[in-house]
């Protein structure tokens, strides 16, 4: 199902609630007991959204890993090849939870001659942040 078709559903949904309401309090049917399928079903498809806007999210930011891995792997000596869409290559790698991977990719990139110091740096405290984060909850876990 494509988004148009889920937006489709989502306003017909919207629509016909006030007409369903009536219509199964004409045939009978409590006014609770429809509302509360129709809840079911916009809950259904609040959820539906939601999956599907992570997994494409996610999709996103595996294909500008991919991209960023292609650039430096091309021309492993130039710092702009470390940037894809101006975020940093480490960045990617620490938002999907891949901190040994990014160590050493920051620890590359500190290595170039073109680097800047405050790009450096700033990659280095959001790997240690991410290191914190990760000791309280490997505490918890023993």
């Amino acid at each position: 199902m494509n988004y148009a078709a889920t937006l489709a559903v989502l306003v017909v949904l919207a629509f016909c609630f006030p007409l369903t309401v009536r219509l199964g309090l004409q045939l009978g049917v409590p006014e609770v007991y429809t509302a509360s399928v129709l809840g079911a079903l916009l809950t259904f498809a609040l959820a539906t959204y939601l999956v599907r806007w992570q997994v494409n999210r996610h999709r996103a930011t595996l294909a500008r890993l991919e991209a960023a891995r292609a650039q430096v792997s091309a021309d492993p000596e130039n710092p702009r090849a470390y940037f894809v869409g101006g975020e940093h290559l480490g960045m990617i790698l620490l938002r999907l939870d891949r901190r040994r991977e990014a160590s050493e990719v920051i620890d590359r990139y500190a290595r170039l001659g073109g680097a800047r110091e405050s790009e450096i740096v700033a990659l280095r405290e959001a790997l240690s942040q991410a290191e914190r984060r990760q000791r309280p909850a490997q505490g918890g876990e023993a």
